[in-house]
């Protein structure tokens, strides 16, 4: 029988006893719903009562009558599916949304042709005769590839050469620039290679290409002026309230620095933070400059602390990304004899900052792209637990995009959680990987199945803007293996994970990523009043085409209405901060 047509449990209701949960002080009961709780003991539930942002009740709403009096606000959900709200564990509103908010280049095309960037870098010169720095996104190194064309700083100078021209790719692996911008940053064929990255060189001369390889590309942002904090507040503020319209409550921020603190600070004590961000601070400068990072880490990180915010964790980048041949690998590349890729930090660097936080009680966050890199940081982690002991911090493998088989079992022994980003999962034309990874590795990508069955903790992170931020796209893939978008039966790779383990990736593995499961992430007594209302029932879908484009109709944080997609609670006290009315003029910039 479909559990979507089980019996609620009659009879059976969780009523909390601590104090100041008692009988008649409910807030809210939300009453005639189907709610999936995530709570092996209760699956499902009829209503829950909420008090002071907890809830006090879930079960029957018949036996909930003692903890309901005349300020309780009652809402009948209509036999609408309920389920906690959903954890992204790895996104960078700032990179996508705060260079438009900043003026800067946006060459409009989710794969642009070189063609296409050409034509927008031209535009964006003529319209901006004033700007110093012609910068921006995006270009996508394969699509030069497959055109026959060199993305080289000789291809930009033919376009503009007396100004600085900076374009990301849109795998953020790599930047391609011009000789002017080279100038600039005074890079040229002495400038050796920083740690974290590297300059792409013509193989005769040594002088940079125009490509700079991840942590390489921080030399270009040196030389440039920082984004400006009025860009940064609001590129956080509408990333924040897209994840909520989504049913977000608890998101990570991976990549931030002083500037990008204070613009979060900011947005909190305005009020305006709609979900739990745990902000990760760059360990190095990978992307752009981090000033006082030591003193970030050392303690001032704990200034930026509330109930909504925290910037306990630190962001490593071990690698970089199969787009740009950078990710390290166990074995060597497909087609070359030993090109493994590359290791932005010594193995002695890793183990000593990998043990040192640990000791310190400051989650790494570590990007692996590659099966070395992951094994790598595997390593680091078993030696920190022999040396600092069981000590609860919960690291995170990012991206942990391909993972070697006798890997898995140790994100259980180790207490690592693998968290998987949906890049590859479908066909997006930069992003594929078998004619490059080769088929061995190529089916062991994203091995949520893997982990899972080992007994470890898996979660999601959309990693926007490298992949969409609609978490539901990812949500759907991890399922199918295929693309949301087509209805036809080709399956690209890897084992997919059934409806129910996706929804403890999505929910109560988020909090124990962000080591808050036992005060959030399942609709239990006693737990944050953590709840989002669908428009449709996920048991009784069809998986495949039917979950990408599921519509969040109510976001509950912490027993608050946070988002009201029909505006049914709008003449209520219960009216929430967003709805349709004032969140879809950044849709658009939000799903491309």
């Amino acid at each position: 029988m479909s559990i979507a047509n089980t019996a609620l449990p009659k009879g059976k209701n969780y009523i909390s006893s601590h104090a100041g949960h008692g009988a008649g002080q409910a807030d809210i009961v939300f009453k005639n719903a189907r709610i999936y709780t995530v709570n092996p003991d209760q699956v499902w539930a009829e209503a829950v009562a909420i008090k002071d942002g907890i809830f006090i009740a879930v079960g029957q709403f018949a036996d909930m009558q003692d903890v309901i009096d005349d300020h309780t606000q009652i809402v009948d959900l209509n036999g609408r599916f309920c389920m906690p709200g959903l954890y992204d564990m790895h996104t960078h509103p700032d990179l996508t949304l705060a260079p438009g908010y900043a003026g800067y280049l946006d060459v409009g095309f989710e794969d642009p042709t070189p063609e296409q960037v050409k034509q927008a870098i031209l535009r964006y010169g003529d319209d901006n005769p004033e700007r110093e720095w012609i910068f921006g996104q995006y270009f996508v190194h394969f699509q030069f590839k497959r055109e026959g064309i060199a993305a080289t700083r000789e291809w930009l100078d033919s376009i503009i050469s007396d100004r600085p021209v900076a374009i990301h790719d849109r795998s953020w692996g790599c930047i391609l620039v011009n000789s002017k911008a080279l100038e600039l940053a005074g890079i040229d064929a002495n400038t050796p290679d920083p740690r974290n990255g590297y300059i792409e060189r013509d193989s005769i001369t040594g002088e940079p290409t125009g490509i700079l390889v991840d942590g390489a590309y921080a030399l270009i942002h040196t030389a440039m002026p920082p984004t400006p904090a009025h860009a940064l507040q609001r590129a956080y503020r509408e990333g924040m309230h897209y994840q909520t319209s989504r049913g977000v409550v608890a998101t990570k921020y991976v990549h931030v620095c002083e500037h990008r603190l204070d613009a979060l600070k900011a947005i909190d004590d305005a009020g305006d933070m709609t979900l739990r961000v745990e902000a990760a601070i760059s360990w190095q400068d990978d992307i752009f400059p981090v000033r006082r990072r030591w003193e970030l880490l050392a303690g001032a990180r704990h200034y930026y602390r509330s109930a909504k915010l925290n910037a306990n964790a630190v962001k490593f980048h071990f690698d970089g990304t199969h787009g740009s041949f950078s990710s390290y690998l166990a074995t060597p590349w497909t087609g070359t004899d030993d090109w493994r890729g590359g290791l932005n930090l010594t193995p002695e660097h890793i183990t000593d900052m990998v043990v040192d936080m640990d000791r310190r009680g400051i989650r790494v966050i570590a990007h692996c792209v590659g099966d070395g890199a992951s094994d790598m940081f595997l390593d680091a982690i078993a030696v920190a637990r022999k040396r600092n002991g069981p000590n609860g911090v919960r690291h995170q493998c990012a991206h942990a995009t391909v993972l070697l088989d006798e890997n898995l079992p140790r994100f259980a022994e180790l207490n690592v959680v693998a968290e998987f980003s949906p890049v590859g999962w479908l066909p997006e034309p930069y992003a594929r990987g078998r004619e490059v990874l080769g088929e061995e590795r190529f089916d062991r990508m994203y091995n949520f199945r893997g982990v899972i069955d080992h007994g470890g903790i898996a979660v999601m992170g959309t990693d926007w803007p490298v992949s969409n931020i609609n978490c539901w796209i990812g949500f759907e893939a991890m399922m199918t293996r295929k693309n949301p978008w087509f209805d036809n039966d080709e399956t690209f790779h890897g084992q997919p994970i059934t409806l129910e383990e996706a929804i403890r990736v999505m929910t109560i593995n988020g909090a124990h990523c962000m080591s808050m499961e036992d005060s959030a992430g399942s609709i239990e007594v006693g737990k944050s009043a953590d709840m989002i209302t669908l428009d449709r029932n996920l048991f009784e879908l069809e998986l495949q085409g039917n979950v990408h484009n599921t519509q969040v109709d109510l976001t509950v944080m912490a027993g608050q209405v946070v988002w009201d997609r029909n505006g049914e609670l709008a003449q209520s006290k219960l009216k929430a901060p967003l709805n349709p009315n004032n969140v879809q003029n950044f849709y658009p910039r939000m799903e491309g």
